[in-house]
């Protein structure tokens, strides 16, 4: 079975246990363990879903998962929750750079955090002129909604590190 060239049509997705997401493909072959990962999430976003094994091989490309059965869409979407939490900067204590690390200390609407990202021109991602996308070396995520509401010291420690 030639597994890149399905649709949505061909597969469904359920959550179980609670934490894991399993295929069938045609109601002939099953995975047990998927995990599901967007191949293009900046470029095109909602589109272009990767379903890998359990070995991080890729079981199949999804154009667009939209397609999807009501019940599958709601498994994969409730797994990819899980695995995107992004965390909204709101305040900037303390930023040091070091070579191609730089250690962020910072207050997110989850509590503060430290994080540390490398290669700031590979791994910060200005959305928009004012909406940044951190991703640290864990490969969690840190936005910034709006630079221009920071505060000033923020702004300052902002502009030192990019």
């Amino acid at each position: 079975m030639n597994t890149g060239q399905l649709t949505a049509k061909d597969v469904r997705l359920i959550c179980w246990p609670e934490t894991q997401l399993r295929l069938t493909i045609n109601e002939q072959m099953s995975y047990i363990s998927v995990t599901p990962v967007w191949a293009s999430p900046m470029t095109y976003p909602g589109r272009y879903l990767a379903l890998l094994d359990g070995k991080g091989e890729e079981i199949c490309l999804l154009a667009n998962p939209n397609d999807l059965d009501r019940e599958s869409l709601k498994a994969v979407n409730a797994i990819l929750r899980r695995r995107t939490l992004t965390a909204t900067v709101t305040a900037i204590n303390q930023v040091k750079v070091e070579y191609d690390a730089t250690f962020w200390s910072v207050e997110t609407d989850r509590g503060s955090r430290e994080f540390v990202t490398v290669n700031l021109q590979e791994t910060a991602n200005w959305l928009s002129a004012s909406h940044l996308l951190l991703c640290d070396v864990d490969g969690n995520r840190f936005e910034i909604k709006d630079a221009e509401l920071l505060d000033a010291r923020s702004k300052a420690l902002l502009a030192r590190a990019l």
